[in-house]
């Protein structure tokens, strides 16, 4: 493993860490204030990493994803939701499902933000030096945290349960199609498999998308 390798590695985890953590957070906030305290009391709302860390979808995957396809995405431990508290639990589990990637859609929106309105007039007043070797690092976290940000937001609304676009669509299907998509659900992670890593259409949907993004930040 080279040194650029290396220094990729560690620039991509802490804007990782930040938003896979929001995003859980965000689920559990959702379904705390539509009467679901599970996440609360199993200590879940917290924004400590440690908290939500999945060995296999936060460390493994990423790392081996970023080494061997050079973009990355991985997930943290779902936060746990009761249905039965809520008041409306179609609608409620949907809208507590929407709360993560809407809060990844918002984080990349302000990484955007910083990007543009901080970082960059900044590097046109600060010494070269300074820009090499305390700003660029920045920029290379905010950029990273930006495609990140994005990419789990578009991957977790997929239609396939459990995913959360699966859990919203579930929420607001007719009660025919809800159920019929809902049997899914035992498949999901194995449908999400063979769709993005074998017949590789993660890359044809994210290329695209950091293209975009990148011409977006400028």
């Amino acid at each position: 493993m080279n040194r650029s390798t290396i220094m990729g590695i560690i620039i991509a985890a802490l804007p990782i860490l930040i938003a896979i953590t929001f995003h859980e957070v965000a689920h559990g906030f959702a379904a705390y204030k539509l009467g679901d305290p599970t996440a609360k009391m199993k200590g879940r709302l917290t924004l400590n990493p440690l908290a939500h860390i999945d060995l296999f979808g936060t460390i493994i995957i990423p790392f081996i994803l970023f080494i061997t396809a050079g973009f990355v995405i991985g997930y943290a431990k779902p936060v746990p939701i009761n249905p039965y508290n809520f008041k409306n639990p179609k609608r409620d589990m949907a809208i507590s499902a929407i709360a993560g990637p809407a809060t990844n859609i918002v984080l990349a929106v302000l990484s955007i933000a910083v990007i543009r309105m901080v970082i960059y007039p900044l590097s046109s007043i600060l010494p070269q030096a300074v820009v090499s070797t305390v700003l660029s690092p920045i920029f290379q976290m905010f950029r990273v945290s930006v495609v990140i940000n994005v990419i789990l937001a578009i991957f977790n609304m997929v239609p396939i349960p459990p995913l959360d676009g699966g859990r919203v669509a579930v929420g607001f299907l007719p009660h025919k199609q809800a159920e019929a998509l809902s049997k899914l659900e035992p498949f999901g992670l194995i449908i999400v498999i063979v769709l993005f890593f074998v017949l590789d259409l993660g890359r044809f949907m994210f290329d695209p998308i950091i293209r975009f993004v990148y011409a977006l930040i400028g």
